[in-house]
Formats: C-alpha cells, sequence, structure tokens
C-alpha cells in the first residue's frame, strides 16, 4: 500500500500543513480527524489498516488532512468571533488547496467527505456549504450543533453567537435552507450519518436525518448498539460504510 507524506507552507493560513495520502486510485476520500487530531491519526486509530483491502486494490485513495482546531474552534486563548474565523480559513485551505491538489493527483476521481466525532462535523459541514465538490459524505459519531454543551462537551463559542456560527452549523442552518439551487446540488450527494444509541451527540444526529428527510434529501441513517464513539466501532464501520 502506497503512503506518501505531503506538506507545504499555506498562504491561506500562514503556517506549514502536513497531510498524508494513502493509495494509487479509487475514490478520492478525504478525512478529517477527531477533535485536535493529526494528519497521522486515522492511521493511528487502526483506520487505515482496516481499509487495506480497498486502498490496495485501487478501489480507494486517502487523503488525510491536519487539523488547526487548536487555534480555531477548540482554542480557549482568543475570543469566539476570532475562532470562528480561524475555522472558515480552514475551510479556505482545504477548498482552495487541498482539493486541488488532490484532483491533480487523482484526477476526475469521484471525492467523499469523511470524518469520525469532530471530523463528522467537518465532513457534513463542508459538504452541505459546498456540495458541488463532493459526491458523497460519510459521517461517524458527529456533533452538528457546536454552540450547546452536551454531556461533558463544552459549547465551543462561550455563549457567542454571530452569523459565522449560524452557518457553520448544520443543525441551525439546514432546516433554515431555502436556496433551491444549493439544495439541488446537495440532493445529488450520498449521504451516510452513524451514530451509537448511547453516544453524548445522538439528538443532534436524529435532527440532521430529519433535516434532511424534510429538504427531501437522500441518505442512509443508522444507530448502532451502545456508545460507538471509539476506534474499535469504527473500524469495523469504514469496512460497510465506506
Amino acid at each position: 500500500m502506497l503512503r506518501n507524506p505531503h506538506g507545504w507552507y499555506s498562504p491561506v493560513l500562514e503556517r506549514h500543513m502536513d497531510l498524508l495520502v494513502y493509495g494509487h486510485a479509487g475514490a478520492r476520500v478525504l478525512i478529517f480527524p477527531t477533535r485536535r487530531g493529526r494528519f497521522y491519526e486515522y492511521e493511528k486509530l487502526g483506520l487505515v489498516e482496516a481499509l487495506r483491502d480497498k486502498i490496495e486494490q485501487g478501489w480507494l485513495q486517502l487523503i488525510c488532512v491536519d487539523s488547526i482546531d487548536a487555534e480555531s474552534l477548540y482554542s480557549e486563548s482568543i475570543p469566539p468571533a476570532e475562532r470562528i474565523q480561524r475555522h472558515i480559513a480552514y475551510e479556505a485551505y482545504i477548498l482552495q488547496e487541498v482539493l486541488p491538489f488532490s484532483e491533480k493527483l487523482n484526477p476526475g476521481s469521484f471525492l467523499i467527505s469523511h470524518g469520525c466525532s469532530f471530523g463528522a462535523f467537518h465532513a457534513v459541514n463542508i459538504a452541505l456549504r459546498h456540495p458541488e465538490q463532493f459526491g458523497k459524505v460519510v459521517a461517524f459519531s458527529g456533533r452538528y450543533n457546536l454552540a450547546v454543551p452536551t454531556s461533558e462537551f463544552r459549547g465551543l463559542f462561550d455563549d457567542y453567537y454571530d452569523e459565522n456560527i449560524y452557518y457553520h452549523t448544520p443543525n441551525h442552518f439546514l432546516p433554515n435552507l431555502h436556496d433551491e439551487q444549493l439544495l439541488a446540488k446537495i440532493r445529488q450527494l450520498e449521504f451516510v450519518i452513524v451514530i451509537g444509541s448511547d453516544d453524548p451527540f445522538l439528538e443532534s444526529n436524529f435532527q440532521l436525518e430529519r433535516d434532511l428527510t424534510h429538504k427531501g434529501i437522500a441518505h442512509e441513517f443508522y444507530v448502532w448498539e451502545g456508545r460507538a464513539h471509539q476506534a474499535d466501532a469504527w473500524q469495523k464501520m469504514v469496512d460497510i460504510y465506506l
């Protein structure tokens, strides 16, 4: 299995960014790490190994990106308005730098947005906002409202709220989305949403599923038994759904 590290200075983020590419062909899978996770996390969690056969057969090519969560949404050292602005810059880095790089690497290939836990938020959020870039979304154990505390997970904006947070909160903007041109593009995507029955983000996932249904967006929605918010469950999920 090919495993190629890449990195460059990002003009958008004004810092060096790394990523890892696994495989030589097939559908590209843009993979976001969990909260504050690194570009090598997917391999460390055993998820690359779980997909080894599909990668070696040339069915999937993984593009594992780094996060900047510690200096954006999970930062506690900058004001909330700056946190969301830094996240917006990260989205621009993905769209303007990572996706063109991956397209040159594997021209014309199908593109899947994917992640686990906080990575699922990134995967769903960017695909809903820029559906023309993607063909499929596969999200495990995601949290789709970052503004409110849930179980042991704090709200990420200290009770601050603005338009930028709204448009980066799928549980908020999707039910109010009435732009038929954008909805038509979203309806062309495949969505696979998976959550554990004891996961703290279960209700957020139920709301996402209801909103997808209400907007006529085809999707698959699965609830696994117990708290499936862990690597051994994700290893089984990727073999089934990716």
